[in-house]
């Protein structure tokens, strides 16, 4: 499924959710799929259940999980305006990238062929 680097700062829990948000955004993880239990999780990620729990917790209050007694978690469907808030937040970051690679000289052909190679496929 995925891993957490244990060397990383950032804390595992959030690593845990990031992963699971890139997998439900990308739609690698259905909708209505049941999750692995915490304990189970905690297990293959080698780290504390209590860590998969507070993960789990948080992508519940996120809107991306939800639980039924007795049956676990499951992922929710993922809500268009999440979607469209995270697109609009991405492209935030790549107009403050472009501005940044501007004030620094680089020419806008230069930026242009670079996006234009990303989208093709090339690197």
């Amino acid at each position: 499924m995925f891993q957490v680097d244990l060397k990383n700062r950032k804390p595992i829990y959030e690593q845990i959710v990031e992963n699971f948000r890139r997998l439900i955004i990308s739609q690698q993880f259905a909708a209505e799929s049941k999750v692995p239990s915490v304990r189970e999780m905690a297990k293959n990620l080698s780290v504390n259940p209590n860590t998969v729990q507070k993960a789990y917790r948080e992508l519940e209050n996120q809107g991306l999980f939800y639980t039924v007694l007795g049956q676990g978690s499951f992922v929710a469907p993922v809500p268009e305006d999440i979607l469209r808030i995270e697109i609009a937040d991405i492209y935030g970051k790549l107009g403050g990238n472009i501005q940044e690679l501007q004030y620094r000289g680089e020419k806008a052909e230069s930026i242009l062929n670079f996006v234009s190679g990303k989208l093709e496929g090339n690197e």
